[in-house]
């Protein structure tokens, strides 16, 4: 059965990998099966095609015969549980690394998106600074706490996993801030990741429909 994914067809990350399909992207190609990305606008994404794989109306869905899944952490959950290679044979060991992998998301993603939502909502009202060093605070908090259980292990637990895939996608987010630049074991634990070749072949592929648009645009950057 042909896995099929979606995403975004004008990605807002302009090609920078950061956009939650790169996620189910990079834990496919990590287990080595094929897919096909099915690409949709903003406006399709409200309709009740998508909204009935996606009720809240985001990207990426996943679909597999008669399955069809939302939610990028439920997605590389399901195709580690499925495939080898992103979760260990031991069950104790395949149970913590999918506790790191929720803990992306529910511990740290949160954390780091309120940075880009006050950004982007608040950042013209008067008490913006003070609510981005609040922001900054939780940020340092959870990269400080992660930063020490990680020390100087290659990955969080053991080889690397699905926790590993998705924790490194969160960070992501982060890249190029000086907030990440404070902990030099995280940014080598990103660049461990990034230097992965599945995830090489995942940011292509996602990049690439960015410079399709681009370029049918008559434009890139």
């Amino acid at each position: 059965m042909t896995i099929t994914i979606t995403a975004f067809e004008r990605s807002p990350d302009r090609g920078r990998g950061l956009a939650r399909d790169m996620r189910v992207r990079w834990a496919l190609e990590e287990v080595g099966q094929p897919y096909e990305v099915r690409l949709v606008s903003f406006k399709a994404m409200r309709e009740p095609a998508h909204l009935a794989l996606q009720p809240f109306g985001q990207i990426p869905t996943y679909e597999e015969g008669d399955l069809a899944l939302f939610e990028s952490g439920a997605i590389v959950l399901h195709i580690a549980e499925h495939h080898p290679g992103l979760l260990p044979d031991d069950a104790n060991a395949r149970a913590r690394a999918i506790a790191w992998l929720f803990a992306a998301v529910s511990t740290m993603e949160p954390v780091i998106v309120d940075r880009e939502t006050a950004r982007f909502q608040e950042g013209k009202e008067s008490w913006y600074e003070e609510r981005q060093t609040y922001v900054h605070g939780r940020i340092r908090k959870r990269l400080g706490e992660l930063s020490a259980r990680l020390g100087t292990a290659e990955w969080l637990d053991g080889n690397f996993s699905a926790g590993d895939l998705q924790m490194i996608s969160v960070l992501l987010r982060l890249e190029g801030s000086p907030l990440l630049e404070e902990y030099p074991n995280l940014c080598a634990y990103i660049a461990r990741g990034q230097a992965r070749p599945a995830y090489k072949r995942a940011f292509e592929a996602q990049k690439a429909v960015f410079l399709a648009v681009s370029a049918g645009e008559g434009k890139f950057g």
